[in-house]
C-alpha cells in the first residue's frame, strides 16, 4: 500500500502549505543536541544494512517491540540485522498513532524514496532495498547529513573525551559543521555507585590527582578549555531536576573527600554537593560564553533487572514527577545575582510542567540578550506532535513563540533528522489554522517571518556556531 506521506502531509490549509513551503521547508537544519557518534562522522562510515542506522541504539523502536511481545534476541540480541530488521517491520503496522508510523515513513520515504507502508509482507526486500542505497556514496554518514540540508550538527561527549574525532572533523572540508557538547554529568552525580572510578579516570584524563574539590574544579575548568579549544561553545545535562542546597565551602571539601575514601553521604549532601559544582560550572559557562542546556525530568532505568543485563539508555527510562520550580529559580537567581548566568535553555520532560518552565524563563529574560533563556523544544516522550502543540502553546501563551530556537533530534540515528521536517510541517499547520480561523492576521510575509526565525534564524543568531 502507498505512503500516506504525501506532500501536504499534516498541512491542513492553505495557510499552512504556503508557510511550509515557502518559510520553512528549505531552510537549512541547525541541529544543536543530538547523541551522533562523531568517529562515525569523521570517519565517514558506510553502513553495512538499514538495521545498522535504523534498528541500533534506537530505544523509541526497542520499547514498541518489546510492548509486542517481540524476544530480546530480535531486538538487543544476536538476531540477524534482517531478522531484526523483520521483527521492527512486523512492529511498525502495530505503532498507529504513535510517532513512530509517522517516523518511520518520513524516513524512508526522504532517505531511501520508498513510498509504501513498511510490514512485515514487504520487509525483507525494502531491507535489501536500503542496504544497496546504503552502499552508494551519497548515503555515508557524511552523505546523509548532507541530503537534509544540516548545516550544523552538535554531538554530546564527556569531559574525559579524548575529542580527536571532533579535531579531524575541524581539520576536514565536511560542508556541515561538526561541533560539540561538554556534559559532566558523572562528575555531578556524586551518589552513583561508580563515582570513583569516574573520577580516577578523569584523573588520568588531566595528568594529575583529584583528592579534593578543588582538584575536581580544575579538572573540569581544564577540560572545558580542551573542549573551548576545539571551538565548543555549549554544554548540556541530564539530570531529575536542579539542585538547590546551602552549603559552605568546608562543607562540600568534607563530602568530596568522604566519598573519595568510599564513606556514606546522605541527601543532603549529596544535594550540597551538586548545587556547589553546579555553581561552579554554570560561572565557567559564563566565563567562556557558553550556552549551558539542562534536560530535566527522566525518571531513568525503572527496571532494575533488565538495566544490569543492558545497561543505560536502552529503552526503560520514563517521565518523572520531580519538584522543578524552587531549585530552578534559586539555582538561576544565583547565577544572574553574581551577573555570571549565560545563554540557557531548560527542557521539561513533564508535560504537566510546562507552564512551569514557560513562566521560569522569563523571570531571568534582563533585555541583554533576545530569547536569553530558553523554554528548549519539547524532547524524549514530549517529541510527538500533541507534545510539540502543548510546548508551543505554553510558550505562546506565556512568553514570546518568535524568540524560540527550534527543534533538534536528540538522536543517535543518522535518520532521524526529518524530525525537524515533522516539526516544521506541526508549526506551520498551528499557524495556519489560526489564520483561516482570523485568530492570526492574513498576512502571510508576518507569520512567515516568524516561522523561519523559529525553524531557522533564531537557532543561528543564538548559537553562532
Amino acid at each position: 500500500m502507498k505512503s500516506f506521506i504525501t506532500d501536504t502531509f499534516l498541512l491542513q490549509n492553505k495557510y499552512a502549505e504556503e508557510l511550509y513551503f515557502n518559510y520553512a521547508e528549505k531552510l537549512p537544519i541547525i541541529d544543536y543536541h543530538n547523541h551522533l557518534s562523531p568517529k562515525d562522522i569523521a570517519e565517514n562510515r558506510v553502513f553495512e544494512n538499514i538495521s545498522k542506522v535504523w534498528i541500533a541504539g534506537d530505544h523509541y523502536k526497542w520499547r514498541a517491540m518489546r510492548t509486542l511481545g517481540i524476544n530480546e534476541n530480535c531486538i538487543t540480541g544476536n538476531a540477524s540485522d534482517l531478522e531484526k530488521f523483520e521483527a521492527w517491520a512486523k512492529t511498525v503496522p502495530h505503532t498507529l498513532r504513535n510517532p513512530l508510523f509517522h517516523w518511520t515513513h518520513l524516513e524512508l520515504k526522504r532517505y531511501f524514496g520508498i513510498d509504501e507502508l513498511l510490514n512485515e509482507n514487504n520487509a525483507k526486500e525494502i531491507f535489501e532495498n536500503t542496504s544497496a542505497q546504503l552502499q552508494q556514496a551519497d548515503k555515508s554518514c557524511q552523505g546523509l547529513l548532507s541530503l537534509v540540508n544540516a548545516e550544523t550538527v552538535c554531538t554530546t561527549e564527556d569531559p574525559t573525551d579524548t575529542l580527536e574525532y571532533h579535531k579531524t572533523l575541524n581539520e576536514s572540508d565536511f560542508n556541515t559543521k561538526v561541533s560539540t557538547a561538554f556534559r559532566p554529568d558523572k562528575a555531578i552525580l556524586i551518589e552513583n555507585e561508580d563515582y570513583n572510578s569516574y573520577i580516577n579516570k578523569l584523573s588520568e584524563v588531566v595528568g594529575f590527582e583529584i583528592n579534593s574539590f578543588q582538584n575536581l574544579k580544575d579538572a573540569l575548568y581544564n577540560r572545558i578549555e580542551a573542549f573551548n579549544a576545539i571551538g565548543c561553545k555549549i554544554c548540556d545535562h541530564g539530570l531529575n531536576n536542579i539542585s538547590y542546597e546551602e552549603f559552605t565551602d568546608n562543607e562540600i571539601n568534607i563530602i568530596f573527600e568522604s566519598k573519595r575514601n568510599n564513606q556514606p553521604l546522605n541527601h543532603t549532601q549529596i544535594e550540597q554537593f551538586k548545587t556547589a559544582l553546579l555553581l561552579f560550572l554554570g560561572e565557567t559557562y559564563h566565563q567562556f560564553g557558553w550556552i549551558q542546556q539542562y534536560h530535566l525530568g527522566a525518571l531513568r532505568n525503572n527496571n532494575a533487572r533488565m538495566h544490569r543485563v543492558l545497561g543505560p539508555d536502552t529503552g526503560w527510562d520514563s517521565i518523572g514527577d520531580f519538584k522543578q520550580a524552587a531549585n530552578l529559580s534559586k539555582f538561576l537567581n544565583r547565577l544572574d545575582g553574581n551577573d555570571k548566568l549565560t545563554k540557557t535553555i531548560i527542557y521539561n520532560l513533564n508535560p504537566a510542567d510546562n507552564e512551569i518552565f514557560a513562566t521560569m524563563i522569563g523571570n531571568f529574560n534582563d533585555g541583554s540578550v533576545k530569547g536569553k533563556v530558553q523554554f528548549g523544544s519539547s524532547w524524549w516522550f514530549l517529541d510527538q506532535k500533541d507534545g510539540i502543540i502543548k510546548q508551543l502553546n505554553a510558550l505562546s501563551n506565556m512568553g514570546l513563540i518568535s524568540c524560540f530556537i527550534g527543534m533538534l533530534t536528540d538522536s543517535r540515528s543518522f535518520l532521524s533528522f526529518p524530525r525537524h521536517e515533522y516539526f516544521r510541517r506541526v508549526i506551520c499547520n498551528l499557524f495556519g489554522e489560526e489564520m483561516a480561523n482570523g485568530e492570526l492576521p492574513n498576512d502571510i510575509e508576518l507569520v512567515g517571518k516568524t516561522i523561519s526565525d523559529i525553524c531557522y534564524y533564531n537557532a543561528k543568531e543564538y548559537f553562532d556556531f
